[in-house]
């Protein structure tokens, strides 16, 4: 069968001996035994409230919006900087836009002005052209026809 184990000698201590932060506790088992424990909380006594100085609303406003408004200027930055080329692209796209209505507008006019008012109009010519070339960079050589 099962032996009993045997009772170990304690050591006895006396009230005055138990250090700071143990206690007489019950473990679930119903056993009593010393233990470190927390310490319980006193009802002390409602200490003065701190008086600081108030931040003015406008310095806490200022501060919130601080972060918000350098990343802002940050993200547009990097958004410059990536949309850089196609701006570039765009500008020389307006240029070509500009120059086609120009000569589009200043052709008729040019027109216009070289043919005679009373003449009627010129005969047109005719021009054919034969170029032949030899390679990516080979020299090229045509022939040039009018008829």
């Amino acid at each position: 069968m099962h032996r009993p184990r045997p009772v170990q000698p304690h050591t006895v201590l006396l009230p005055t001996e138990v250090p700071p932060g143990v206690d007489w506790v019950t473990l679930p088992n119903g056993i009593r035994t010393l233990a470190y424990t927390h310490p319980r909380p006193t009802l002390a006594a409602e200490p003065e409230p701190v008086r600081t100085e108030s931040i003015p609303r406008w310095a806490k406003t200022t501060a919130l919006l601080a972060p918000t408004l350098g990343g802002g200027i940050a993200a547009a930055g990097f958004g410059i900087s990536y949309a850089a080329p196609g701006l570039i692209a765009m500008t020389e796209a307006l240029w070509a836009a500009i120059a086609l209505i120009a000569a589009g507008t200043l052709a008729p006019l040019l027109l216009r002005t070289t043919r005679g008012a009373g003449r009627g109009t010129a005969p047109v010519q005719h021009v054919t052209q034969n170029i032949t070339a030899s390679g990516m960079f080979g020299r090229a050589t045509g022939t040039l026809n009018n008829h």
